[in-house]
């Protein structure tokens, strides 16, 4: 198995892009295996890394159904319900809590 080539922020070739550049272009890395790596350091920590793929073998995005529009917005709805009190939230609801801010900050009744 080979090594990876890993470039340094801001220098690798061109012809590589990570996901969120393909993304912005309307590609997608489409199978292909990760052609390098891309690392930016940090002070404190180990250094960023990102994978970087071949923008000739990218394939464009796969367009939006009505069906997975759908089952999208099905899905968005869900995470905004709160199982405490039943409601809709009007946000997203944090998983770390699991239920809506004033259910979570009201006090809870002793067992």
């Amino acid at each position: 198995m080979a090594t990876l080539p890993v470039y340094s922020w801001h220098l690798a070739p061109d012809g590589l892009a990570t996901r969120r550049q393909l993304r912005a272009a309307g590609l997608r890395p489409g199978g292909q295996d990760v052609a390098a790596a891309l690392e930016r350091p940090r002070r404190r920590r180990g250094p960023l890394v990102a994978f970087l793929y071949r923008i000739d073998l990218a394939k464009p995005v796969r367009p939006m159904t009505e069906r997975r529009a759908a089952a999208l917005a099905r899905a968005n709805a869900a995470r905004r319900w709160c199982p405490s009190c039943r409601q809709d939230a009007g946000y997203v609801i944090a998983a770390s809590l699991g239920m809506c801010t004033p259910c979570a900050d009201s006090p809870r009744p002793a067992a």
